[in-house]
């Protein structure tokens, strides 16, 4: 089974999305080209990694009393989310993912 990889990458992104509510904008890691025992993987062996790099945070989740709740995330987080979390997307030939602060489960550090 492939892992994702472990190293920070710098985001290149020069876009300004600003998600709404408690959407947050992150770009997902590369998977690992090859096993631990050395296999190197197909592009279709591969498995999606769930972590990511957060690039853009809204303004949190509107309460019953009209204030905003604070999103738990910033920009620049690593973070880890289910598999099936979020929708795609593309700008600038960037593959980026659009998903609710509920999915994400931890913060790396």
């Amino acid at each position: 089974m492939a892992t994702a990889t472990k190293s920070k990458k710098k985001s290149s992104t020069k876009i300004n999305i600003q998600p709404l509510g408690d959407r947050i904008v992150l770009e997902r890691e590369d998977s690992q080209d090859t096993t631990a025992g050395g296999i190197v993987l197909p592009e279709s062996a591969k498995d999606k990694p769930a972590r990511g790099i957060v690039l853009s945070v809204g303004p949190g989740k509107p309460l019953d009393d009209g204030s905003r709740g604070e999103v738990q995330v910033q920009v620049g987080d690593r973070v880890l989310f289910s598999s099936y979390a979020g929708e795609n997307f593309k700008v600038d030939e960037q593959e980026l993912l659009l998903m609710r602060e509920d999915d994400i489960l931890a913060v790396i550090e």
